[in-house]
């Protein structure tokens, strides 16, 4: 399991898949879950739309750049990558401004996804440098 999931990841096409399907299910999890019960997050409906809608453009870029990109994917990988370094500062500028509202579920909900975002900007970072 470990070994294929290695030989997934070498594939520098298949970061863009893993960085899409990673944002749609941010996005996902943004709009229907957390908006539904933003009063047990502690964030507006309001900014957990614009937060969905950041994620599912950066799903249907990655996606895009998965099956449209064959040559030249580093430019477009690297994109990404800033993509995804921004919206942790701006998920982290969002907690920090809101901390007197947000839920200890929100912050957990939030802190998570960056740890997670920000092991995907470094693998990211590591296939840039390597290719």
């Amino acid at each position: 399991m470990i070994k294929s999931m290695q030989q997934f990841i070498t594939k520098p096409r298949n970061i863009f898949l893993l960085d899409g399907f990673g944002a749609l299910l941010t996005a996902v999890l943004l709009f229907f879950v957390l908006r539904n019960f933003n009063a047990f997050f502690g964030l507006s409906k309001t900014i957990l739309e614009y937060l969905s809608l950041l994620a599912l453009t950066f799903s249907i870029y990655s996606i895009l750049c998965y099956f449209l990109i064959k040559n030249n994917w580093k430019s477009f990988l690297k994109t990404i990558c800033i993509a995804n370094i921004l919206y942790c500062i701006l998920t982290f500028g969002i907690v920090v401004y809101n901390c007197k509202s947000i839920s200890i579920f929100g912050i957990a909900y939030f802190l998570g996804e960056i740890i997670i975002i920000s092991g995907l900007i470094l693998l990211e970072i590591k296939t840039i440098r390597k290719q």
